[in-house]
C-alpha cells in the first residue's frame, strides 16, 4: 500500500506538468486562431503601399507596423502556403482590422502582376501634359498609348475632383509628376489610378485646407499652379502666382491674365517658333488672351513647389512680367509703362 502511495504522489506534478502543457498550448493555438482569423482586434484602419522592392518579409512589418497583424512569423508562413508573392501586386491598398490573413492577402491582389513581375521606373517631369504623359509611360512599356488614352478617357476614378466627362482633359492636373514604378504591360487604369492615388496623398489635409480657405474650388487652385508651372524658370514661382492673383483681384482693369503657356496649350501643345498676333485670336477657353479670368482648366500636372505657390503667392505689386534675356529670368513689372520700357529694351538688344 506503502508503495501504491508513493507512485500516485509521483504521478500528482506529471498531471499537473501535462495539464499546464496542454494549457498552454491550447492557449497559444487559440492566439493564433485569434490572429489568423482577425477575432478581438482594436478597429485599424490604414493604407499600405507595396513597392517592388517588397517581399513576404517586409509587407508583414508594414502590416505589423500599422496594427493590422500581430504575429508577422505567421502571416510569412500563411503566404507561403498560399502563394502570396503571385498574387500581391504593387499598389497602395486600404486595410482593415477585419480582414484575417487570406483576406489581407487578396486585399492586397492586384490583377496587372505580382511581386515577381517585371516592373520600370518612370519619372514623370513636372508640367507634363495627360498626353505627354501617356506617351511616356507608353514609351516605357506600361501599355500601349491607345489604351492608356482609352483609359484615361473613360475609365471610372473613385475621386471627387476627376468627372466623368469622357474627356482628355478631365485628368489635366491630377496626374502627379513623381517616379514611378509600373509593371510592365499593366492594366492601364491601374497605372492612372497610382498618379491620381499620388496627387491624392500630395494633397493633406492641410493643404485642403487652404484650398478652402483661399476661396477658390480645387480645380481652380491647381488651374493657377499648372500656369505657374508652365511659366515659371523654376526659380519664381510665388512671384508669377502674385501676378495672376494681383490680375483676377482687378478684373475691371486687368481682365485677362494674356499668359502666352495657355495659347500653347489651346493650339495643341509644343510650338517652335514664336507665338503670333493670329494665335492670340484663336477661340479657345484656354485662351487667356480673349477669355477674361482663368482658362477652363489646368493645362499641365504641376509639381508641389507650383501647387503650393498657388496656395503661398508673394504679396507684390506686380501685374506683369517678361523673360529677361540676359539673365535667363524673368523681370516683374507694376506698370503697363514699365512692362513696355523693359521690352523695348530687350529688342534694343537684338
Amino acid at each position: 500500500p506503502r508503495k501504491k502511495r508513493r507512485r500516485r504522489v509521483r504521478l500528482i506534478p506529471y498531471l499537473l506538468f501535462v495539464l499546464v502543457i496542454s494549457a498552454i498550448l491550447a492557449g497559444s493555438g487559440w492566439l493564433v486562431v485569434s490572429e489568423f482569423c482577425s477575432f478581438n482586434r482594436a478597429p485599424v484602419e490604414a493604407e499600405v503601399e507595396i513597392t517592388a522592392e517588397d517581399d513576404l518579409s517586409s509587407i508583414a512589418k508594414k502590416l505589423k507596423a500599422d496594427g493590422l497583424i500581430d504575429y508577422p512569423w505567421l502571416f510569412k508562413l500563411v503566404g507561403r502556403l498560399s502563394h502570396a508573392e503571385s498574387k500581391i501586386g504593387i499598389g497602395t491598398y486600404t486595410l482593415n482590422q477585419d480582414m484575417d490573413y487570406l483576406a489581407l492577402i487578396s486585399a492586397m491582389h492586384n490583377a496587372s502582376g505580382n511581386l515577381n513581375a517585371d516592373v520600370v521606373k518612370v519619372t514623370i517631369p513636372e508640367g507634363y501634359t495627360v498626353q505627354q504623359t501617356l506617351a511616356l509611360l507608353a514609351s516605357k512599356g506600361v501599355n500601349t498609348e491607345e489604351a492608356l488614352t482609352e483609359a484615361a478617357k473613360t475609365a471610372s476614378f473613385t475621386y471627387d475632383f476627376i468627372q466623368d466627362t469622357g474627356e482628355l482633359s478631365r485628368l489635366e492636373g491630377y496626374l502627379f509628376p513623381d517616379t514611378y514604378e509600373f509593371y510592365l504591360n499593366e492594366k492601364p487604369a491601374s497605372a492612372i489610378k497610382r498618379l491620381l492615388d499620388n496627387f491624392n496623398r500630395k494633397m493633406t489635409e492641410e493643404r485642403m485646407q487652404a484650398v478652402e480657405e483661399s476661396g477658390y474650388s480645387l480645380k481652380e487652385i491647381i488651374t493657377i499652379a499648372s500656369l505657374i508651372e508652365k511659366e515659371t524658370d523654376g526659380t519664381d514661382h510665388a512671384k508669377i502666382a502674385s501676378v495672376i492673383y494681383n490680375r483676377l483681384c482687378r478684373p475691371a482693369d486687368y481682365p485677362y491674365l494674356n499668359i502666352d503657356a495657355t495659347l500653347v496649350y489651346a493650339l495643341g501643345g509644343s510650338i517652335d517658333r514664336a507665338l503670333t498676333e493670329e494665335d492670340k485670336q484663336v477661340d479657345s477657353p484656354y485662351n487667356t488672351y480673349t477669355h477674361a479670368g482663368l482658362p477652363a482648366g489646368p493645362i499641365a500636372n504641376p509639381g508641389l513647389s507650383s501647387i503650393t505657390a498657388a496656395l503661398n503667392p508673394t504679396d507684390t505689386n506686380y501685374y506683369f512680367y517678361a523673360l529677361d534675356k540676359s539673365t535667363g529670368f524673368h523681370h516683374f513689372s507694376e506698370t503697363y509703362d514699365e512692362h513696355n520700357q523693359f521690352l523695348a529694351s530687350q529688342n534694343d538688344g537684338e
